[in-house]
């Protein structure tokens, strides 16, 4: 269909256009539901209530046995120290062969003791279920969740598999070197290409044939620093920990053939046996959680899953960040942290009406009143972005310039708008100031402000027909309307051109 038979006045034929309220929305359909983000508490966030009984006995016991503890903890390390220095001599920070040898054989028994006893002497009380599988038979070991500092202690009872960890760990004094002694993989998480090269290298040892240790995997959370909750464990009389060893799984044919199915089918087995609901949120959301703290939001508006929103969406973190901040300038005015309809209208500099209502409602995809950044990021992406294409843009401005003379002024801009808003005293000389360098606007003035500002493309066009999953089309009656014979489109003529559409 021609897009420019479509003028500003078909956004009031679309279904519902007119209504103020949550009827605008067309019927949800599945792919828009698998946009919803599950109902989970933020899984990077730890938060621990300690009651006053809790606190004093904090108290009572720390003055024994903190300082004993922390004095067994410093002993062992130092003696950890010798052994972890031998097995590392000579080596590379980023190994590319296996520690082998006499090395080997020396330190990693002592390490694996020393390990134990290091837990022992923080009071853990460590029971272990399950049979551990050798490095042959499983050579990759996933461990879940990441909840805590002291994973290590799955590590140790798994006899010190080597471990996915981050650059600046191995910087660390001490503690550094007792980590290069167990082969870590280290990534970057500033590097693009450290998770590839990181999958490469996970790739490498198992596959190797034994050659490696088992690598095993965490993730990361926020809570408690090391220190804090050092302290608040040593304070403990004893720390009850339980490490299962789940049965070995193997790939299927098919799973082999797609690896995420077969990761995807590990981590609801992992989540059945801990009891806890499996997201999507990765460690982009974190830096996008911890973002939106500094700009003042509540830190969940960041969580948006951004691996499955990007994969699905096409987007790259650069774009999403930079939609963080528009959304902050949004919503700065709001409380929670969220959009409602006053805060939209008022950063489009446009007054709240049935079109800007319609428009509202595709954003807000559940319905509740506001926009919260992850239906901010979708709606950019799938509802204005799709309509700000060079060739809609090239439309919009056509729409616009009435007398075709390559120019808008400011009451031909008025004159479409209040008709396709269907405001007749519409004042929108902000808007055009936001826009325009003089007293007209040039098609790059306009293209330049529609390419920075894709939620004016829904208005510019009033393309209201699209829908945020590509599925909610104008009916066939519509759709198959004769063309309008111009462009100039203004508000006494609105309601006409509205009803001889319709009885088309």
């Amino acid at each position: 269909m021609n897009r420019c038979a479509e003028a500003a006045a078909v956004a009031a034929t679309v279904p519902g256009a007119g209504v103020g309220d949550g009827g605008l929305r067309p019927p949800m359909v599945p792919r828009q539901a698998s946009f919803f983000p599950p109902p989970v508490p933020n899984p990077f966030v730890q938060q621990t209530r300690i009651s006053v009984a809790e606190r004093l006995q904090i108290v009572l016991l720390g003055i024994i046995l903190l300082p004993v503890r922390l004095l067994l903890v410093a002993l062992i390390l130092l003696l950890a120290w010798p052994f972890a220095a031998i097995s590392t001599a000579c080596c590379p920070e980023k190994l590319t062969h296996p520690i082998t040898d006499w090395r080997r054989k020396i330190s990693h028994p002592a390490l694996k003791f020393l390990g134990r006893a290091l837990f022992f002497s923080m009071g853990f009380m460590v029971t272990v279920k399950g049979k551990i599988a050798s490095p042959l038979e499983a050579p990759i070991f996933v461990v879940a969740p990441h909840s805590t500092f002291f994973d290590g202690i799955a590590c140790v009872v798994a006899g010190l598999p080597s471990m996915v960890s981050r650059n600046e760990n191995a910087q660390t004094p001490l503690i550094g070197r007792l980590l290069r002694a167990v082969q870590p993989v280290l990534v970057s998480r500033v590097d693009p290409d450290s998770r590839k090269n990181t999958i490469n290298e996970i790739r490498k040892r198992a596959t190797s044939g034994g050659e490696w240790p088992q690598d095993t995997v965490t993730w990361t959370w926020q809570g408690y620093t090391f220190i804090q909750l050092c302290v608040l464990t040593f304070c403990q009389l004893f720390t009850k920990v339980e490490v299962e060893f789940m049965p070995v799984q193997a790939p299927s044919d098919e799973e082999k053939n797609d690896p995420v199915l077969f990761a995807s089918r590990i981590r609801n087995l992992m989540a059945e046996a801990l009891g806890i609901p499996v997201t999507d949120h990765t460690y982009e959301d974190c830096r996008l959680m911890i973002s939106a703290g500094q700009l003042t939001l509540p830190m969940e508006a960041g969580l948006v899953e951004f691996t499955k929103i990007s994969r699905k969406l096409k987007l790259d973190w650069d774009s999403i960040r930079k939609q963080l901040d528009e959304f902050a300038s949004i919503a700065s005015s709001s409380k929670g942290g969220r959009i409602g309809i006053e805060e939209f209208a008022e950063y489009l500099k446009l007054p709240v009406s049935d079109v800007l209502r319609q428009l509202f409602a595709l954003f807000d995809r559940n319905n509740d009143g506001s926009i919260d950044f992850r239906e901010y990021v979708i709606g950019l992406s799938v509802l204005c972005n799709p309509a700000n294409t060079e060739e809609i843009i090239q439309v919009a401005f056509k729409l616009f310039d009435v007398d075709e003379d390559g120019y808008i002024t400011e009451e031909e801009f008025c004159t479409i708008l209040q008709a396709s808003l269907g405001v007749p005293d519409l004042d929108v000389s902000g808007l055009f100031r936001e826009i325009s360098q003089g007293d007209s606007v040039s098609y790059e003035e306009f293209k330049s402000f529609a390419l920075k500002h894709p939620e004016y493309a829904k208005i510019f066009t009033t393309y209201l027909d699209l829908q945020t999953s590509h599925v909610f089309s104008l009916p066939d009656e519509v759709q198959t309307a004769p063309s309008l014979a111009s462009n100039k489109v203004s508000p006494e003529n609105h309601e006409e051109g509205i009803s001889d559409k319709k009885v088309d």
